[in-house]
């Protein structure tokens, strides 16, 4: 467990310095819902606060030398538990909940603190939720249960409304970019792997890794040929699905958020040289099928985790944009 490397994330600072001053108060919250988009660095803050919960040293916590930390760097603490989504899965499974359960009831191996984390809370169905209702409602002595999902999280109120919650927020622009430009090489402009990454830096950093660029020439070229009427709508959503889906949805919103932009504004699009001129009753009705196809993307990128057929759903929304694009 690299618990240390959350030290590196400046826009992260402000939550730790929290957390440090509750546990010197020893007002530790014994159930934390951490809040944030994909590479904000959410796992990284729940193995920070774990260290900071089980380090024995008597100075600056987590000190990464003391026998815990050792145990936790090695990801044999015996106080330590975390729960994801196993291969394959699409929900955490019951037994896997009751197993986190069972462990955190047990009397702490070092004597201190036990820490559990559920990753990708949102993956919980409701009886894993329901499940911890008596752990949240009645926890065990010096006890901290991290939960970790994304803003627009489907966990039930009721085990929600019993944790405190920790939003995090991406940094500005300007931060953004001077972070990712001391952390790679690359001297590209971070202007569209940010916009795709939702202004979150770990994320924009894999994205330009994996070539960001070229997704952005494609993706142009994929509204042309669909505007124009000169492509398959069920090739194409087959070929979206085959690379990066998600992304591409993300990227059709970015798109359509310019395009509505431009015409309100009546100025050129950022991600095309069109000029928007209509006049204002046709322009009226264009910018409502944009927000309509916008409402539709939405949707979609938000149901992708359920069992829902995203082949079907995103030929659906390409037929029913290509009036609007």
């Amino acid at each position: 467990m690299d618990f240390l490397s959350a030290d590196s994330l400046p826009w992260l600072q402000d939550a730790q310095q929290r957390l440090r001053t509750a546990l010197a108060a020893r007002r530790l919250p014994h159930s934390l819902l951490l809040l944030a988009a994909p590479g904000l660095g959410a796992e990284q803050l729940a193995n920070w606060i774990t260290a900071l919960a089980l380090c024995e040293s008597q100075g600056q916590r987590p000190c990464g030398a003391c026998p815990s930390c050792l145990l936790l760097r090695s990801d044999s603490h015996p106080d330590s538990h975390v729960v994801r989504l196993e291969d394959g899965a699409q929900q955490i499974k019951i037994d896997q909940i009751r197993g986190l359960i069972e462990s955190l009831a047990l009397k702490s191996y070092r004597g201190g603190y036990k820490v559990g984390v559920i990753e990708g809370a949102e993956s919980l169905n409701a009886s894993g939720a329901n499940a911890f209702l008596k752990t949240l409602e009645e926890p065990t002595a010096e006890t901290v249960l991290i939960m970790i999902a994304s803003p627009n999280h489907r966990l039930p109120a009721t085990v929600a409304s019993r944790c405190l919650r920790l939003t995090l927020r991406p940094p500005g622009t300007e931060a953004a970019v001077a972070w990712l430009e001391g952390h790679s090489a690359s001297t590209q402009p971070w202007d569209a792997a940010l916009s795709l990454a939702g202004g979150a830096p770990l994320l924009a950093l894999e994205l330009e890794a994996s070539g960001v660029a070229a997704l952005e020439a494609d993706m142009q070229e994929c509204i042309k040929a669909l505007a124009d009427d000169a492509v398959d709508v069920t090739l194409l959503a087959e070929r979206w699905m085959r690379s990066n889906p998600g992304l591409r949805i993300t990227w059709l919103e970015n798109w359509i958020t310019r395009r509505v932009h431009a015409c309100l504004d009546g100025a050129a699009a950022r991600q095309s040289a069109e000029p928007v001129g209509l006049p204002a009753a046709l322009l009226k009705a264009k910018i409502r099928a944009l927000f309509k196809l916008l409402d539709d993307a939405r949707d979609l990128r938000r149901l992708a985790s359920t069992g829902m057929n995203q082949q079907l759903a995103l030929e659906a929304l390409l037929l029913g944009g290509r009036s609007a694009l």
